[in-house]
């Protein structure tokens, strides 16, 4: 650990994309100094989604900095702004946006499989 606390603001990461999706991400983990979780911040448009998918053998969850949809197992659930989703690893998850409005998530997932770069067992799931 190289400091005992790290204070980030989002806006001065650097946006990407991920590599499955058009979707927006900004990769906290190691802006934070994280070890034990991965942190990121996603930003959806309006009427986009991320791909469907499971972690084998890590958890999510998701905090609605605006409200959001989430898909769980192909069941659109709406979550309103400071909403908070757990999902299992083996759950099929994906955020989405039907909406004219944009919407941002923080994801945290824990145990941090794989890398920052490459989230590790990542399982894509066709629609």
């Amino acid at each position: 650990m190289e400091s005992a606390y790290e204070i980030v603001q989002p806006a001065t990461v650097a946006t990407e994309q991920f590599n499955t999706c058009d979707t927006s991400v900004r990769k906290l983990t190691e802006p934070l100094g994280c070890e034990a979780v991965r942190v990121n911040q996603v930003i959806l448009e309006p009427d986009s989604v991320t791909t469907p998918h499971s972690h084998d053998g890590q958890e999510e969850v998701f905090v609605a900095v605006t409200d959001g949809q989430i898909a769980i197992d192909g069941d659109l659930k709406e979550v309103p702004e400071g909403g908070i989703v757990r999902v299992h690893p083996d759950t099929v998850r994906n955020l989405c946006n039907h909406t004219d409005e944009r919407h941002v998530w923080l994801a945290f997932g824990a145990p941090p499989v794989g890398t920052v770069d490459n989230f590790g067992d990542y399982v894509v799931h066709e629609e």
